[in-house]
């Protein structure tokens, strides 16, 4: 079972350390972290995604919430929720690769946002199974490098929240 947390934690040095210190010492599992500021400088928000049984799941809620640094845990289903993923890809081509490399990048509704003789980056922004499918269609082509942000999600709306 995958849950996605949003904390908003206080913007300060050490709370992430302190957030994933504590994920460690249980030997809970972090799936994907994502942090950033809020439209509040003073405070961050991370969207964690993590996996395991109802206790644990249950349990790292509980944990979350007992942090001073922590001011609000709300957690939400992946079906409940819209969550994307960015990443960066960087492959080579050749002349016999690149149409292939363009029709999988219009297919996947990529962006080519960098180009040279022999090399270019794509960037996709969609939901985590469709990067991951992304990075596989690229395999066997010669994928150079990936960075991959964590997941970003939050719940959908909902006429209730008009």
């Amino acid at each position: 079972m995958k849950k996605i947390y949003s904390v908003l934690v206080e913007n300060r040095s050490g709370v992430l350390c302190k957030v994933a210190g504590l994920f460690s010492r249980r030997c809970f599992n972090i799936d994907s972290l994502a942090v950033g500021e809020t439209d509040d400088s003073a405070v961050s928000c991370m969207t964690i995604v993590s996996s395991g049984n109802e206790r644990t799941i249950e349990q790292i809620e509980k944990q979350l919430n007992k942090k001073l640094d922590v001011i609000k845990v709300k957690t939400f289903d992946e079906s409940k929720s819209i969550s994307r993923e960015l990443m960066l890809i960087k492959v080579k081509y050749n002349k016999t690769t690149r149409r292939e490399i363009m029709e999988i990048c219009e297919m996947m509704k990529a962006d080519i946002v960098d180009m040279s003789k022999s090399q270019m980056m794509i960037q996709v922004c969609d939901i985590p199974e469709k990067t991951k499918l992304f990075i596989q269609m690229l395999a066997s082509i010669s994928i150079v490098e990936v960075a991959r942000t964590g997941t970003l999600a939050l719940p959908k709306c909902s006429e209730s929240d008009v």
